[in-house]
């Protein structure tokens, strides 16, 4: 089977999105299908090579309006190729576009990441290109149940799947060795500490609330160790210093995703306080949960909260409120047992979303547009 995926960005830039398609991508050549990657290249030259089995087209970006490449090469790259099922990975108006102009597949999948949150505006102008998008897709994936529940996808709930997002679970759910432990507080300088470490993994931005955990820092006896780059770390880094809690915070950038295993299994709590349903899934969730790591996300109508549900696997509390965040983080700091009953829950809630089941699933979903 041919396969092409339309999206933004690859690796190695980092992110959800970017992240479920490489492991996508890679999965399904893994089977011997034959996949190709058409994303924008940051820089202002096309790049076709191949990664791990797949095809990785890279089209040349003139710049980024709002997010979104402007890259005519792309078009011109989507003209050319031709596959059994073009899977396209909304939010990403050119590629919807491309797909909707040249047909590069028999069949068209999308996966609904999201709802577009902050530029409201732009929708206005997309949204009757969206409906047709829509329209003429042959299905529609979401990531979990709530995000069936988005108004652009009501007028088609008939060709809807639900298809959880899933990772490979194994390097997380092993316990790493005294070694690797110290190696790797070593390479991060993380000294040992009375103090109870939490973790936050993601790109920073607007809507991963990090300025909600920072103003309930005063609150929380812990230290906070941030994994991640992104537009907003300059006004986060200011906001702890106004708050006069950056010495409990240890930013520690982007670190190799070899060493994510490891990081999770030196800290007590993950938290996820996000503020705006740009959030849908969180992946990074299902990593802490492997792990054995409880999680205090909060309740924005999307997947995080059925991701981590509250009272079982973690805390789930309402977003922008660092009072209720502080009062979600002393709770299970202070009761070591709760905190081993909601990591064992964990640990068996992140089966539900393992890489075979997800390849699978979406495997299921070509395979009965091509026999129909």
């Amino acid at each position: 089977m041919k396969v092409l995926h339309l999206y933004k960005d690859y690796f190695p830039v980092l992110g959800g999105i970017e992240n479920h398609i490489r492991i996508l991508a890679e999965a399904q050549a893994a089977r011997g299908h034959d996949v190709t990657v058409l994303v924008a290249n940051p820089q202002r030259r096309t790049i076709d090579d191949t990664l791990n089995g797949v095809r990785v087209i890279k089209a040349a970006r003139w710049a980024t309006v709002a997010s979104t490449p402007i890259s005519p090469a792309m078009f011109r790259q989507a003209a050319r190729l031709k596959a059994d099922i073009a899977h396209l990975h909304f939010p990403h108006p050119p590629g919807e576009v491309a797909n909707l102009l040249f047909h590069p597949a028999q069949r068209t999948v999308i996966s609904y990441h999201s709802d577009v949150v902050r530029q409201a505006s732009i929708m206005r102008f997309y949204r009757p290109i969206l409906k047709r998008v829509l329209k003429r897709a042959d299905a529609i994936i979401v990531g979990s149940p709530p995000m069936r529940n988005s108004e652009y996808l009501a007028p088609h709930q008939a060709k809807v799947h639900l298809v959880p997002y899933g990772i490979p679970l194994d390097r997380f759910l092993a316990t790493p060795s005294d070694d690797e432990l110290a190696r790797v507080r070593s390479q991060y300088t993380i000294a040992s500490s009375s103090l109870p470490t939490l973790l936050f993994v993601g790109r920073l931005r607007y809507y991963k609330g990090l300025d909600v955990l920072i103003d309930a820092l005063p609150d929380i006896a812990a230290r906070v160790l941030i994994v991640g780059i992104g537009p907003m770390m300059d006004e986060w880094q200011a906001l702890a210093k106004a708050r006069n809690v950056a010495d409990k915070i240890m930013w520690l950038g982007e670190v190799p995703d070899a060493d994510l295993p490891t990081l999770y299994h030196l800290v007590d709590l993950f938290v996820l306080p996000a503020t705006h349903t740009s959030e849908a899934f969180a992946l990074v969730q299902v990593e802490a949960m492997a792990s054995g790591v409880p999680a205090v996300c909060t309740e924005l109508g999307t997947g995080t909260s059925w991701v981590n549900v509250d009272g079982q696997t973690g805390l789930v509390i309402p977003p922008r409120d660092p009072r209720a965040l502080a009062m979600a983080i002393n709770q299970l700091l202070a009761d070591p047992d709760r905190c081993r009953m909601l990591s064992e829950a964990a640990r068996a809630r992140a089966m539900e979303f393992s890489v075979d089941k997800l390849i699978e699933r979406v495997l299921e979903v070509y395979e009965s547009l091509i026999q129909s």
